[in-house]
């Protein structure tokens, strides 16, 4: 028997295919004459809403938003200096989308990290910009939730630290 999660309606999750989202409540439904307890979680920057089966949660990797002092050490991680990386972008972005889908606030810093681009350096490519912005969502989302603070408050204030980096 799998392990249960333990998790109400109405706390803050996150569901590392998607990011941050709000557990809306905990239904039982019936599919094919069987009757299965769901997680239904709502993605509201994606505008999406998920059911998870509650059975199947602990595999696909649903956790409650990080403590505070793990979102300390990503955020740490955004100010410690980026290496240069010669591998080729398909390899890194491999790297950096297994990174992301990972959910980890650590991983996600990383990303950005690398990816980050001052007034002074060279453009982005198109797709380096995505897997950035993805990756940056991600990560502010999930400090919003930690820090009780709006989106934009916390991109600010990431914003801020990679400036100063």
């Amino acid at each position: 028997m799998p392990e249960k999660i333990k998790f109400s309606a109405g706390d803050y999750v996150v569901y590392p295919a998607h990011g941050v989202g709000k557990l809306m409540s905990i239904e039982t439904q019936e599919i094919s004459g069987h009757k299965l307890e769901v997680f239904v979680i709502h993605f509201e920057k994606d505008r999406m809403t998920l059911r998870l089966p509650v059975a199947k949660a602990k595999a696909a990797g649903l956790r409650g938003i990080s403590a505070s002092k793990d979102m300390s050490s990503a955020i740490n991680a955004l100010k410690t200096k980026g290496r240069i990386r010669k591998t080729m972008w398909s390899r890194r972005a491999q790297e950096y989308e297994a990174k992301i889908n990972s959910g980890n606030p650590v991983n996600l810093a990383e990303v950005i990290r690398e990816l980050h681009r001052t007034a002074t350096q060279p453009e982005q490519s198109y797709s380096e910009r995505q897997v950035y912005m993805s990756a940056l969502n991600r990560l502010v989302s999930e400090l919003a939730a930690v820090e009780k603070i709006d989106f934009d408050k916390a991109a600010e204030k990431v914003e801020k630290i990679l400036e100063a980096a």
